[in-house]
């Protein structure tokens, strides 16, 4: 991999839609850089330190949410001298999003008290009363034609369907919850999901017209429903539970047609490839080195005498977990990461008590594929949007990566670097590594695929 050099971020970041440009928020400036050069195209003062970035759809608009203020600005990129406020008053904003056509704003009151959309065409603004979230409870249609917004009146949950043209409310019907979580229009825009809080196991599926096409409900007793997630296909529902079992429902019948578990021993018979993370300590003695380069080398023993590499583990095996208090509320159990590769044919998940470890599943063959064993807690796992393949970062100085060739560990060549975060551009051509104060970006070359599982730095 190749890497740019650091620079400066403190917090949100996005790249646009169409995978020409990144948007850096820097204290109370947004910083819209060109993703081949990283030289800066754009340079906007906001009023107060970004929160929140969200570009528009078309890549021409972005929206920064100042939500300490509480307020949004907007900018242009085509029109830099053109400018947008939208500020609530004493209603506040909690969180704002685009609507699919790029000329309208959804924000979010405090308290939940509405939900409006304001338009940039002839600043009209249309109110929906008593969303259910903030930043949930709102889900577009992949052809960008209606919104599903969460409600609730009357201790009683709803579905409001409204179109994106007009902004007229379409339909609403009642859902069968007793807390809505949040909602999913499924990538075909054929089906809507719908999942209950964690104090009741309750999925739901209907139809547009409000139709209810199944209910799901795994267990009654203890926490439910910890994700929810569509494969890119629409062909999968994955559900991921407190119970510590990923379950896998189909889109003809809407059963369950796999359930995953995550143990903490994994015996035979197996035929995952366990990697594990090591660190490798190099034999210096036998290279002929300066006096300069033997003195940085003292002065650095720590990092320059070692190396991280993946170590390929035989079954049985007992991995890494540790046990949540019971007395302590919102326990680090259950499958909370879970993400599905661009084809379907992959989907990886964390389990909450294992932290350090991660699980990838082959739905095409309903076993597991591989098992990624980290020396420390698993922050974000992304795949690539062109090809089956995972990276993963764990706040160390290393990249993770894993293909259904094998798994590397990646040095990030910047001094004092450490990832806490990563995201893919939607092309796949670059991916964001984004430390505390700074970022910087790497581009991966198309892997060669073998059949021979590699550890190399």
């Amino acid at each position: 991999m190749e890497f740019t050099e650091a620079y400066k971020q403190t917090g949100s970041y996005a790249f646009s839609p169409n995978a020409r440009f990144l948007a850096v928020a820097v204290d109370y400036r947004l910083v819209i850089r060109d993703v081949l050069s990283l030289k800066v195209v754009q340079l906007f003062s906001c009023l107060d330190k970004i929160t929140y970035i969200e570009w528009a759809p078309d890549s021409e608009y972005i929206l920064c949410g100042l939500y300490k203020k509480p307020m949004i600005q907007a900018w242009s990129l085509t029109q830099p001298e053109w400018t947008c406020k939208i500020d609530e008053g004493p209603a506040g904003v909690a969180y704002a999003r685009w609507s699919p056509d790029s000329r309208h704003i959804l924000t979010t009151s405090e308290f939940q008290l509405r939900l409006t959309v304001w338009s940039l065409v002839n600043t009209a603004c249309i109110h929906v009363q008593w969303p259910k979230h903030g930043a949930k409870g709102v889900s577009f249609t992949k052809d960008g034609k209606f919104a599903a917004v969460c409600t609730r009146r009357d201790c009683k949950d709803y579905v409001n369907l409204l179109s994106c043209h007009t902004w007229e409310i379409m339909g609403v019907f009642a859902v069968d919850t007793l807390d809505l979580a949040d909602v999913q229009w499924s990538p075909d825009d054929s089906a809507i999901v719908i999942w209950d809080s964690p104090l009741e196991y309750k999925v739901l599926i209907y139809s547009p017209d409000g139709r209810c096409l199944a209910k799901y409900q795994a267990y009654e007793s203890g926490l439910g429903v910890k994700s929810v997630s569509w494969s890119p296909c629409s062909q999968f529902l994955a559900v991921g539970s407190y119970d510590q079992m990923l379950r896998v429902l189909n889109h003809l019948t809407w059963k369950v047609f796999a359930e995953f578990v995550h143990p903490s021993a994994v015996r035979g018979p197996c035929c995952a490839a366990i990697f594990k993370e090591v660190d490798e300590k190099l034999d210096m003695s036998e290279l002929s080195l300066g006096d300069d380069f033997v003195q940085y080398s003292n002065d650095n023993a720590s990092e320059a005498h070692i190396q991280v590499r993946y170590n390929v583990l035989e079954i049985p095996i007992n991995l890494p977990s540790q046990k949540p208090p019971a007395d302590k509320p919102n326990p680090k159990q259950g499958i909370s990461l879970m993400s599905w590769s661009s084809d379907s044919q992959y989907i990886c998940t964390r389990n909450d008590s294992m932290p350090t470890v991660l699980w990838i599943w082959d739905i095409n063959h309903l076993e597991l594929a591989a098992i990624l064993i980290q020396k420390d807690p698993i922050r974000a796992a992304a795949w690539d949007p062109t090809c089956p393949r995972l990276v993963l970062c764990t706040g160390s100085s290393h990249l993770y990566m894993w293909t259904p060739s094998g798994a590397y560990c990646i040095n990030v060549p910047l001094p004092q670097f450490v990832v806490m975060d990563l995201k893919w551009n939607s092309d796949g051509s670059c991916l964001f590594l984004k430390d505390k104060e700074s970022f910087c970006c790497a581009a991966a070359e198309i892997l060669q695929e073998s059949s021979d599982y590699s550890s190399d730095d």
